[in-house]
């Protein structure tokens, strides 16, 4: 862009703009350099000058080149601002009980707990009978066993890692066999034919996307095909005019050709669980009895665990699955196999314990009655009232949901805080609760801003309030 100053005019702003050392002796940038570190704040002013710099070149100065206070205040919003992409605690006023934005499912105390205590030196390795080395996915092996009916069990980082490390190991520059309905995109754009390829495998697609029968399996199998995998369809549903082949004739196609049958039921469905709203998932122990040779799930989503992907099934595969080179990639780390381990253990007590379930906070959630949320909901809104008048506040239906690819189309009933104000947007309002301490995010609808309490643990209204509270006063 041509300068809209002569030359001599901006060599002369240019010298008139502090130094860097003269900036980072301003009580403003030496309170900073507490908070950031006294690196992040000479490079964040250094990149405020060079700004300022391009910015005299293209059409003059945006601050007075000898406001040194304005300078400093310009280099602390930076600051905050690249802060704000630092891991911290948020409220989720979404109403999507998984959402992978904001980490899928929260963990239990149990889970957290044991993540702690396994963050130091743990026995992640180590037989501490015999002091030998161990595989590590041995330490959650017997509960994912036992709550499945598998023969023996793998845990990778995640279930895309699973179904990557499945194809390398049973069909590199080999075909597989999957109905044409479910080709799958998950999260982040990632296909399945993609993930397929990525992986060298080739990918034969059987069937139309509505209705794919056993024979379409059974015309595809050649000499080349390395197995047949069954993917639950967790992120969408095809309603109508449908037909699918069941898990069992598939189980027989594969026996009659000596080929792995795979199911990938994604959710992760224990069915342990009451909840009525979970009965149209499919569970990981009825696949085993199905006679799937290895079935794979997530552990962040209808399990409520951490991000992981569980491999179970069939002792000798699961050891050709341990021994491959990839599964060394995508091993999980120690807090993570902590807090699976956990939370499996929470399931293990569900048959004796109706209530063990409920320390999951996903399984909390959903079975909240909408009248307990309302009477909360109710309660917020009168404080918000009283002390921000010039706000509306007000509370309202609302509708929850799942989220994290499971149960699509589940609803639940909720409600919402409602907000407005007479100045500011919805969108300038969801940004400023969103940048609060804490965070809390929500959703615009309606010109409003919404902010579901499902997934709002109930000892945690006051600090939600507060922070509401916090914005509505800086906005006023």
């Amino acid at each position: 862009m041509t300068s809209q100053l002569p030359p001599d005019e901006i060599s002369n702003l240019f010298r008139k703009l502090p130094s860097v050392h003269d900036l980072l002796q301003t009580k403003r940038l030496q309170a900073a350099e507490q908070q950031f570190g006294r690196v992040r704040t000479r490079e964040t002013a250094r990149l405020v000058l060079d700004q300022q710099r391009n910015q005299i070149q293209q059409a003059g100065p945006q601050v007075d080149p000898e406001d040194l206070e304005a300078f400093a205040e310009t280099v602390v919003e930076l600051l905050d601002q690249f802060n704000q992409v630092q891991i911290r605690k948020v409220l989720n006023a979404t109403g999507i009980l998984l959402h992978t934005g904001l980490g899928r499912a929260p963990l239990a105390p149990q889970a957290i707990a044991a993540m702690n205590e396994s963050a130091g030196y743990c026995n992640v390795e180590i037989d501490l009978v015999s002091g030998k080395r161990t595989q590590r996915s041995q330490i959650v092996e017997a509960d994912l066993c036992s709550l499945t009916g598998a023969e023996a069990a793998h845990v990778v980082n995640n279930n895309a890692g699973a179904t990557g490390l499945l194809l390398a190991a049973f069909a590199s520059g080999r075909e597989v066999i999957v109905s044409q309905g479910e080709l799958i995109e998950i999260g982040g754009g990632f296909r399945l034919p993609e993930v397929f390829e990525a992986f060298g495998t080739k990918l034969r697609a059987v069937g139309t996307t509505n209705r794919t029968r056993v024979n379409d399996y059974a015309n595809a199998i050649s000499d080349d095909t390395g197995a047949i995998i069954m993917v639950h369809t967790s992120n969408y549903q095809v309603v109508g005019f449908t037909e699918q082949a069941n898990l069992k004739e598939l189980v027989r196609l594969g026996e009659e050709h000596d080929i792995p049958v795979i199911h990938d039921i994604g959710s992760g469905s224990l069915g342990s669980s009451p909840i009525k709203l979970l009965e149209s998932e499919p569970h990981v122990r009825n696949s085993i009895r199905a006679g799937a040779d290895l079935v794979l799930f997530s552990g962040d989503k209808l399990l409520g665990g951490p991000q992981c992907g569980v491999i179970v099934g069939k002792k000798t595969l699961i050891q050709k699955l341990e021994r491959h080179p990839i599964s060394r990639a995508l091993r999980v780390d120690k807090v993570t196999l902590a807090a699976l381990q956990a939370t499996l253990a929470i399931y293990r007590l569900a048959d004796s314990d109706p209530h063990a379930l409920d320390s999951i906070p996903f399984y909390k959630m959903m079975q909240v009655p909408v009248e307990k949320i309302q009477l909360r909901a109710a309660k917020i809104v009168e404080r918000l009232s009283q002390s921000h008048p010039d706000w509306q506040v007000n509370v309202i239906e609302s509708i929850a949901s799942v989220g994290g690819g499971s149960l699509p189309g589940s609803e639940m009933p909720s409600c919402a805080v409602r907000i407005q104000h007479s100045v500011y947007d919805p969108d300038t309002i969801a940004q400023r609760l969103r940048l609060g301490h804490p965070s809390i995010v929500g959703r615009v609808q309606d010109d409003a801003v919404l902010l579901d309490l499902r997934c709002i643990q109930p000892e945690d209204d006051d600090l939600f309030c507060n922070a509401v509270s916090q914005m509505c006063s800086r906005s006023s």
